[in-house]
């Protein structure tokens, strides 16, 4: 049994490293899902390892994230006061840090007071970490709040009235299912894995990827308009409830174990070599 939480860097970013990266990585990937199941988080990366023929559509499971745990992510009112926007993830170029920077930069210059800030540390492994000191600079300048690493996610959901996340591809974010379950108006790109966690225009906005400027509209959309934002965080917690509880999700796969293992040979089986094999 495979499970693929996301493709990563290699598929999401359209440098030369990146490029050559992912010619390796099929190749890895073909062999290493060459036999058994594979659990998919959207439909999109499912299609991509079908088209790319490194995996057979019959053998592949979608299973929608790793699942919420909707008691300790609960719905919370909205706090009072300067509504606060939440970037929730890794520090890196990929989940749109530059774009969320520059678009709080648009947001302020228009007169509208909110507060913007970046929770998670770099990856100084990942060709896509932004360097620590041009967080702190970013942070010095005003722009936003840099965080860090957060232990208490449930309390940073909390206290937002946003989560963004403009990342340019996942399998299915954690950091936005954990939002919709806390009845937190989203505001994410148009790619696989982050329109599988909103319904557009009910729990959240969608944008497009890279764009700094339609990024900032969006967020004044719903900094403005207080209610929509808190319709929205509801309809989430719905949606939260219907598709992402963690027993669901744990249901779900392991329903999936049971039939591969009830199709499984029996200990006593003889798997055969195929003709010409041995």
């Amino acid at each position: 049994m495979n499970a693929i939480a996301g493709l990563g860097y290699a598929f999401s970013s359209t440098d030369v490293r990146a490029r050559m990266l992912r010619r390796g990585l099929e190749r890895a990937y073909a062999w290493a899902l060459g036999s058994g199941a594979a659990i998919l988080q959207n439909g999109d990366d499912l299609e991509f390892l079908v088209r790319r023929r490194i995996v057979d559509r019959e053998h592949c499971a979608l299973i929608p994230g790793s699942g919420v745990d909707l008691g300790v992510f609960a719905h919370a009112p909205e706090p009072e006061g300067q509504p606060l926007v939440v970037l929730p993830a890794r520090m890196l170029r990929d989940k749109g840090v530059e774009e969320f920077a520059e678009a709080a930069r648009i947001v302020r210059s228009r007169g509208i007071a909110a507060r913007f800030a970046l929770v998670g540390t770099p990856d100084p492994q990942n060709p896509a970490s932004i360097p620590e000191e041009r967080l702190r600079a970013w942070a010095a300048e005003g722009a936003v709040e840099w965080w860090g690493w957060r232990p208490d996610m449930a309390n940073v959901h909390r206290a937002a009235s946003i989560v963004c996340l403009p990342s340019y591809r996942e399998g299915l974010p954690k950091s936005l299912i954990e939002a919709a379950a806390s009845g937190r108006a989203i505001v994410t790109c148009d790619v696989p894995g982050c329109r599988d966690a909103i319904v557009q225009g009910e729990t959240g906005l969608l944008v497009p990827a890279r764009d700094a400027a339609f990024l900032a509209d969006a967020l004044r959309a719903l900094l403005v308009n207080p209610e929509r934002r808190k319709a929205m965080g509801a309809a989430g917690r719905t949606l939260a409830e219907r598709r992402f509880s963690i027993d669901s999700i744990a249901a779900q796969t392991l329903a999936l174990y049971a039939r591969q293992l009830a199709s499984a040979p029996g200990p006593n089986s003889i798997v055969r070599p195929a003709a010409g094999q041995g």
